[in-house]
């Protein structure tokens, strides 16, 4: 479960970004904090103590550089994930796996943990720095300093999830999320609300609120407090939604894109899991249920691949019965000439590699033409036209395809072959198609006397000239297709009490009646 990039940990691109996104959004909001609680906040209560501002800037700065500098080493050791040793165990390596995704997972929050408690203390030494002198500075410069570390804590929460997208999605896709998640679609959306926006409103109304029961504010310092914070709120609370809304929204256009994707059919696709929360349980939930859909497919693709085509949709549409009902078919049978010395004077690498073939070109025909490849048996095929699904002149599709059929074997399988060739016999008439065997298994077939016929046809067909034969039951049922044909004769089949027109393709058909004249009304 685990890859070459999980075994060595975050990579030095991560880490430097986690150190400026960490760094960068808390020195800026360090510096308006600063500012705010200088220029903008103070009231005339700052005449208490005239060098409050100045004791204020001296402790600022130590203060700033030392907080980043244990920021930066304190963050470095939550997020540290030492490099897995090259022959470390199976046991060793699901630890350290384990251990990585706890730190990208729970990345933004052990971060957040870290700047939380550096503004908390920056909070409560600037509070004892000033209110032993002014109690009202010291309760606005403690204001100041927590609100503005909650809205930069904040911004750097989302950032920090942002950097983090490409670890989480390499763990996650090696084990998507359970059903646990922190924190959640809802609790993300209200923090947002919370940090971005009603933080610095909280703000403004102390500024009123302090107006009004402590004063010290004239109407014009009221009027500059009311505006900066206002855009500072504006500015403040456009980036954490942008961002909460960034976050929300990557994880469901993930998803929408593949599912396009997949509605074009393209089941070779996967989302990749990088969201915390539930939308990263839907991520997951699609890759599986994608999965899911793969695996049918293949299995539909291959009962399709055995059955045929129309014979798997017509299973999967309809419930299964045993039995079939009466259908007006055509059967097309071939069979190998030659095959028994075949495999008995070449290697079976070469017979199959010949059988296969031979059964490339059955196929092709035949799916060409309109029908199915019903059985393969040995060296022999069984194609049915008009079942399961209906045509409109299945005697004349099998017709063509056996015509077509024979001029490509003899182009592409047996050129200049004099051993080798294939009997094709072509037969039509009413049939029973349906499940045939018990419900534990069964196979769709025709059973009725066009088998039977083109069975016998095939044989016949093994020794004319061109080696297709098709019936006259056939060329009564077909269409213009039937111009193409020209009667050879008329033989008594083996296993029939009446005569069975025999007809050839025209390019043919002189030769074959020649062929056939001695041997027209012997049985065969």
């Amino acid at each position: 479960m685990t890859d070459g990039r999980s075994e060595r940990g975050l990579s030095a691109f991560t880490r430097l970004a986690l150190v400026l996104v960490v760094v960068l959004p808390n020195v800026i909001g360090a510096g308006v904090v600063l500012v705010l609680a200088a220029w903008v906040l103070p009231t005339e209560a700052l005449s208490e103590d005239p060098d409050a501002l100045v004791r204020n800037l001296i402790v600022f700065g130590p203060y700033l550089v030392v907080a980043v500098l244990v920021g930066a080493w304190w963050g470095h050791r939550r997020m540290r994930v030492p490099a897995l040793p090259a022959d470390a165990d199976d046991e060793a390596r699901e630890r350290h796996f384990l251990r990585l995704r706890r730190v990208v997972l729970r990345g933004p929050l052990r971060l957040a943990t870290v700047q939380s408690v550096l503004w908390v203390v920056a909070a409560v030494l600037f509070v004892l720095l000033n209110v032993f002198a002014s109690g009202r500075i010291g309760f606005q410069v403690g204001a100041t300093v927590v609100l503005g570390g909650i809205a930069t804590v904040s911004i750097t929460y989302r950032l920090v999830e942002v950097v983090l997208r490409g670890a989480a999605r390499q763990v996650l896709t090696a084990r998507p999320p359970s059903g646990s998640v922190l924190p959640g679609v809802l609790m993300r959306t209200l923090g947002g609300w919370l940090f971005g926006t009603a933080t610095p409103l909280l703000g403004v109304l102390l500024a009123g609120v302090a107006a009004l029961t402590i004063g010290g504010y004239t109407l014009e310092r009221l009027a500059i407090v009311v505006v900066v914070l206002g855009g500072v709120a504006l500015v403040l609370g456009g980036a954490v939604i942008t961002l909460t809304a960034l976050s929300t929204a990557a994880p469901v256009l993930a998803v929408r894109r593949a599912l396009k994707k997949v509605e074009r059919g393209d089941y070779d696709v996967d989302v990749p899991v990088f969201d915390t929360t539930e939308l990263g349980l839907l991520q997951a939930g699609f890759n599986t249920m994608v999965s899911g859909l793969r695996e049918r497919e293949r299995v539909r693709d291959l009962f399709g691949r055995q059955v045929g085509e129309d014979v798997a949709r017509h299973a999967l549409e309809n419930d299964v019965e045993l039995g079939g009902e009466v259908r007006e078919v055509a059967v097309l049978f071939v069979d190998l000439v030659g095959s028994t010395t075949l495999a008995a004077t070449r290697p079976p690498h070469e017979v199959v590699e010949l059988l296969n073939s031979f059964f490339a070109v059955v196929i092709d025909v035949v799916e060409h033409h309109g029908g199915w490849i019903n059985k393969f048996e040995g060296d022999a095929s069984l194609a049915v036209f008009g079942a399961p699904t209906d045509m409109t002149d299945a005697a004349g599709c099998a017709l063509a395809a056996g015509r077509v059929m024979a001029a490509r074997l003899a182009e592409e399988v047996f050129p200049g072959s004099t051993e080798l060739g294939a009997g094709i016999g072509i037969s039509a008439g009413e049939a029973v198609a349906g499940n045939i065997g018990d419900r534990r298994r069964y196979e769709y077939t025709v059973i009725g006397d066009p088998v039977n016929e083109a069975a016998r046809l095939c044989d016949l067909a093994k020794d004319v000239d061109g080696g297709v034969v098709g019936s006259g039951a056939a060329l009564e049922r077909a269409g213009d297709e039937a111009s193409r044909w020209t009667c050879i004769g008329s033989r008594t089949l083996r296993g029939r009490t009446t005569e069975t027109e025999l007809h050839a393709p025209t390019r043919l058909a002189g030769r074959s009646a020649n062929g056939d004249a001695s041997v027209a009304h012997e049985p065969a």
